[in-house]
């Protein structure tokens, strides 16, 4: 149990792991940075790369985009579990190295595809590069944080995924543009982006190698095989926290990547078909939007990381499920994508979908043992990957047969599902760290309720 009497290490307040230093944190806090960052360049730059560099018709747009996603995360399902057990084996940097390295591959093949059949193909390699860091970033949150101040962690993480989103929103998804006004075409100023990207692969992935911390599988003791790992990360599911860490995990995964794939596409194909714009003013127009609801989630970060450290953290899931009911359903009645009611529903936006991310990533932090956190977390991301595939395939079809609005619908009656499920098992779910405890350490908890969150620490 962490000792009361010394002084806690602290990275920016946020109270760390004694062998965790700030060079570690700010390694991860980067990553968190990049991998939002990339997460939202690939979607964001579909409608360009469809239309410029590949000449796919508009009415195929959500098809492809709903294919593609597809790919993407069977190719997440089929390795998320293994990266995650396998972390506890080798250690997080390494899989964290190997994930962005995948990546790197991924955008230099990515512009050269001449068929959506070969997208689908260099889609499946980015969908094994991302699952690798995406569940090191939720597993590293739980090792370098500890829990009184976890939320906090969160809601820091969740700044940097909004400051990732803009840099893609506002600088990568230009350069088309930019490239173009020196004397490019198309062809090349899309070529170019990508060779950017993947130059930012490749940092990242000697960064990360450099700066997170080694030797983690020390802090698993065991031996099991893989396979028997991941059954474990599912056979956790028994827990009801956990079990709703995995479906909030659905939600706020979908969420996030239905904002990526669908809106950007609905904006920059209401740009082109009815305000008469070019598709590089489109993208850059739909750009300006989503990026409100990105810079909302920089302001609404560090609101719902503070609120995961002060109330129930079922309760903080609640608030983030709710408002993604109302923001994701309100798409249904915008007309104009272009018009201030629409500014309303970026916002809500905004919110629910860094509060889905850091309630459900602070929930199953909380609810796991440190000795198999890699293999559940693994689970958790692949409830996020599943919850992505469903919305991608649901979501392209109604892009194109029904309305535009109607990927965002399903994935607000997703998250009104998810609030249901959380008020009904609310007080079933107790943390991992007050499961463990001794009768002498709850009976101190209860004579020291300033330090509840203190001896909660594993």
């Amino acid at each position: 149990m962490t000792d009361q009497t010394a002084t806690p290490k602290k990275f920016l307040g946020i109270h760390i792991e004694s062998q965790v230093s700030a060079w570690n944190m700010s390694t991860f806090y980067l990553t968190c940075v990049a991998t939002i960052l990339l997460g939202a360049f690939i979607n964001g730059f579909h409608p360009f790369l469809f239309t410029e560099m590949m000449g796919i018709p508009q009415d195929q747009h959500g098809v492809v985009s709903g294919k593609l996603n597809f790919a993407g995360e069977m190719a997440i399902i089929a390795s998320v579990g293994i990266w995650g057990a396998l972390s506890d084996k080798i250690g997080r940097k390494w899989v964290m190295t190997f994930g962005f390295a995948i990546l790197a591959l991924t955008f230099y093949l990515y512009p050269t595809a001449q068929t959506v059949n070969e997208l689908l193909i260099y889609r499946c390699i980015y969908g094994v590069g991302i699952s690798a860091a995406t569940c090191m970033i939720v597993t590293l949150l739980a090792d370098y944080a500890k829990d009184v101040t976890r939320g906090k962690a969160a809601g820091l993480q969740g700044v940097c995924n909004g400051i990732g989103a803009m840099v893609a929103l506002f600088v990568l998804l230009r350069l088309p543009q930019i490239f173009q006004s020196q004397g490019q075409t198309a062809v090349e100023a899309g070529f170019a982006t990508y060779h950017i990207v993947v130059g930012i692969c490749i940092v990242l992935a000697i960064v990360s190698f450099i700066g997170l911390k080694g030797h983690i599988k020390k802090e698993a003791k065991h031996d099991l095989p893989l396979a028997k790992m991941i059954y474990g990360g599912v056979k956790a599911a028994k827990d009801p926290g956990i079990a709703l860490a995995y479906g909030a995990a659905f939600v706020s995964r979908a969420n996030l990547t239905i904002v990526g794939a669908f809106m950007t596409l609905w904006l920059s194909n209401y740009g082109v078909n009815e305000a008469g714009m070019n598709s590089a003013d489109a993208l850059k127009k739909a750009g300006m939007i989503v990026g409100i609801a990105q810079g909302v989630t920089l302001l609404g970060a560090p609101i719902f990381g503070i609120l995961a450290d002060k109330i129930n953290r079922v309760n903080c899931l609640v608030l983030a499920t709710t408002l993604t009911f109302l923001g994701y359903c309100g798409t249904y009645f915008i007309t104009d994508p272009f018009g201030s009611a629409m500014m309303i529903i970026v916002v809500l936006i905004g919110l629910a979908e860094i509060g889905g991310i850091i309630s459900s990533g602070v929930l199953i932090a909380q609810q796991t043992s440190p000795k198999n956190r890699g293999a559940v977390i693994g689970i958790f991301n692949l409830s996020g990957a599943i919850g992505i595939l469903i919305s991608s395939i649901v979501g392209g079809y109604l892009f194109d047969h029904w309305n535009n609005a109607g990927p965002f619908v399903f994935v607000g009656l997703c998250g009104l599902t998810v609030t249901i499920w959380a008020l009904i098992v609310k007080n079933k779910v107790v943390p991992y760290a007050e499961r463990e405890k001794t009768p002498e350490e709850q009976v101190r908890q209860d004579n020291e309720p300033g330090e509840v969150n203190a001896s909660l620490t594993p």
